[in-house]
């Protein structure tokens, strides 16, 4: 649909996203509602806007703009009436209506190219002539660019966001150099900004798009967890996968760069291995202050340790096993330590002790998780207060760095991080930077769940590196060992099949193919949000699409759970319908987002930052002020603007990676057939881990079997083992 118009009025505008509400009188004179992202227009404007009508339950019909295209006005009405909007300095009504009247429709062409004939006006001198034409051209100088910027291919809202950075001269700026938006600006890639280079000239072998095509390479390996990779594997995807030119000419252009130190070389388990600098740094530093935390380990005063251990045993009618107490004991001797082993092997119970015996010895400590959901949990079970460790670093958003640094270090004794195996290598990095000589470092986490998002294979590596005090707990304790959950997930993890008769707490339902399968889902869903219990249940799944992938069944569970109704306010952000009602998850930290929380149902308690996996429900979303609220599990309630919607996702369904860090009452997980690289014993292990008081499967044996078989995950390229290694044989870096 294609509505011309003038701007009538500007109900809202949001000046970071360009998200507009706005009144149009079109050709027949009728007013129309419209919104979208669109340029910086303003009342008076002649505009074409290209849509879709939809009817909104309060507002009424409006155009949901796709497109808008800004017009030059013709006639002697458009004209006045987009000189008297007051956005062209200089000019306001009274002289608006002398200019419409000495010049008539031709009164916007004079003044860009004949500015000295407003000086014939009374009022107008050369200096106030000049700021109209200045401020005239500037205009047109904006719908240029966006006009540009289209004919390149971008969005409105990415155009909006690529000219708050690069300025006016955007679009000039991207053709001299479009690789360099891979670099600026999150969500450009290499092809993006690859088509465009080539459509403005740039031969497919030259250096410059060789040299962006390497490092986007191990950019895009990065965002699949790698810090690096062997030359072969580099070459072999730089060359087919992104650039599609000889190998031989990558091959030499990469040289060039090693030669130059844009890249880093260096051998890892006997294979020649590249890095971005960046990552290279990441790794051979946090070997370099891992190292020497371990050597600056500061003697405690003589404390009784098997002593105390034994008090703490009789107070809580709990007798540690011999690797328990190994931890107990190696907490205060060893200058770090890590503590690994899978569920109910007692990695809480040691927790427990540890802080017992610091706090009896009056030593400061920090208990932190890589996220809330995480800190929380450990929180809960520890009794003691727990941080996100981005809290416990003083996370800065608008310098996008951390407070607590080697200037400003973290005044504890000890620091202790649960849920390891989540932390990458930049935040490890950033947490090491922080800890003083001689501060004690405690890693506690299961070694054989999923790695990090983000690139590096932090706890593995340096479990493997044989160079830090480790405690592998692998005996399950007799009250967990009667636990379905945990007896199949070591049954799992040790490579066997699990018990899929009917358990108390693991069930398993035979579901021949993914359409019963997901009848089943959404069944099941809808018992338990008859019962009131939807935030007991958290559906899972190893992938993304495909029937029984996250999207499909989010929006399958949102139309059972929650469709829609003329009561129910909704909004779409892309792809995804939001709808109050709706079960979401935070998918990035936002350490400024304000919060409001309940306090025993009447004070309030305030505060801000809202974390990454923090789960809640939509209560009201309200399209006048482009606002959401959502009212997380935890009775947090935060306000959302409609430009952060990027942060959540919908959350009947998450994926099994997302899910890390955080425990459900009761997983359901929908398993009849998948993608081999995600369908393997690591994925299940992890899943089956999340629940706490059961698990439900809905598929085939077959598939189950399968995942137990398949331990061929993706290898994930790292090398802090290999720092660690040379740090302990001194080999200098």
């Amino acid at each position: 649909m294609i509505v011309s118009g003038t701007v009538n009025s500007i109900r809202y505008r949001s000046d970071e996203s360009g998200w507009t509400v706005l009144s149009v009188r079109d050709q027949n004179g009728d007013a129309i509602t419209a919104v979208g992202v669109v340029p910086h227009i303003n009342e008076g404007d002649s505009v074409e806007l290209t849509g879709t009508w939809s009817e909104h339950p309060i507002y009424g019909e409006q155009l949901r703009i796709s497109a808008c295209t800004l017009k030059t006005p013709t006639s002697m009405e458009a004209v006045l009436a987009y000189l008297s909007s007051g956005f062209i300095k200089g000019i306001g009504k009274s002289i608006a209506r002398q200019l419409v009247d000495a010049f008539g429709a031709e009164t916007l062409e004079i003044i860009r190219s004949s500015p000295e004939k407003l000086t014939e006006l009374n009022g107008i001198g050369p200096k106030k002539a000049k700021q109209i034409h200045e401020s005239y051209v500037e205009k047109l100088e904006l719908q240029d660019m966006v006009i540009g910027m289209q004919q390149l291919g971008f969005t409105l809202p990415m155009t909006m966001k690529i000219y708050k950075l690069y300025g006016k001269d955007c679009v000039q700026k991207i053709k001299l150099n479009p690789y360099m938006l891979i670099d600026d600006v999150e969500s450009i890639g290499f092809k993006t900004a690859d088509k465009i280079a080539i459509e403005a000239g740039y031969e497919r072998d030259s250096t410059f798009r060789i040299r962006s095509g390497i490092k986007y390479a191990l950019s895009a390996a990065a965002s699949e967890g790698n810090t690096c990779l062997p030359r072969d594997i580099l070459l072999m995807f730089a060359s087919n996968n992104v650039l599609n030119i000889e190998l031989e000419l990558v091959s030499a252009v990469l040289d060039s760069m090693l030669f130059e130190g844009e890249l880093i070389e260096k051998s890892v388990e006997g294979v020649q291995t590249v890095f971005l600098p960046v990552m290279h740094h990441l790794e051979s530093d946090s070997a370099l202050m891992l190292s020497r935390l371990l050597e600056s380990v500061k003697m405690l005063p003589l404390i009784d340790v098997e002593g105390e251990i034994e008090r703490m045993e009789k107070k809580n009618r709990i007798s540690l096993a011999a690797k328990q107490r190994e931890a107990v004991v190696r907490s205060v001797s060893d200058g770090v330590l890590v503590v690994t082993g899978g569920p109910g092997t007692g990695k809480t119970t040691i927790l427990r002790f540890i802080i017992e015996l610091l706090e009896r010895q009056k030593l400061e400590f920090e208990l932190a998780a890589p996220t809330g959901r995480a800190a929380k949990r450990i929180s809960d079970t520890t009794g003691r207060e727990a941080r996100t460790i981005h809290r416990l670093l003083e996370y800065n958003a608008s310098a996008e760095s951390f407070n607590k640094n080697r200037d400003d270090p973290i005044e504890a004794d000890t620091v202790i991080i649960d849920e390891m195996s989540m932390v990458d290598i930049s935040l490890f990095h950033s947490l090491l930077k922080a800890l003083e000589s001689g501060t004690r470092l405690i890693m506690v986490g299961d070694v054989d769940q999923l790695p990090s998002v983000g690139p590096g294979n932090v706890l593995k590596d340096i479990v493997d590196s044989g160079t830090v005090p480790v405690i592998r707990l692998d005996e399950i304790f007799r009250q967990a060992g009667r636990s379905g959950i945990v007896t199949n997930a070591h049954l799992v993890n040790e490579g066997r099949m699990p018990e899929l008769s009917m358990q108390e707490d693991f069930m398993f339902y035979p579901c021949p193919n993914a359409s019963v399968a997901l009848e089943s889902v959404k069944n099941l869903c809808s018992d338990y949000a008859y019962l009131g219990k939807s935030s007991e249940l958290q559906v899972l799944s190893p992938m993304k699409s495909n029937p029984l992938g996250v999207y499909n069944l989010n929006a399958a569970l949102q139309q059972e759970l929650n469709p829609p109704g003329e009561e129910k306010h909704e909004y779409r952000y892309g792809e995804t319908v939001f709808r109050e009602g709706d079960r979401v998850m935070q998918i990035k930290n936002n350490y400024d987002l304000e919060w409001v929380k309940l306090v025993h149902g009447r004070a309030r308690s305030k505060g801000t930052g809202v974390f990454n996996g923090d789960i809640g429900t939509i209560m009201e979303i309200d399209t006048e002020l482009s606002s959401m609220t959502v009212l997380f599990d935890d009775e947090r309630t935060a306000d959302y603007n409609f430009t952060q919607l990027e942060e959540l996702e919908l959350a009947y369904c998450i994926s099994v990676h997302k899910s890390q860090g955080s425990e459900f009452p009761t997983v359901v997980l929908p398993l009849v057939s998948g993608p081999r690289m995600l369908f393997n014993r690591n994925i299940l292990y992890t899943a089956i881990t999340r629940a706490r008081h059961s698990v439900i499967i809905l598929g085939t044996a077959e598939c189950i079997r399968l995942m137990v078989e398949n331990c061929n995950i993706r290898k994930r390229y790292s090398a802090l083992c290999r720092f660690l290694i040379e740090r302990k044989e001194g080999i200098a870096q």
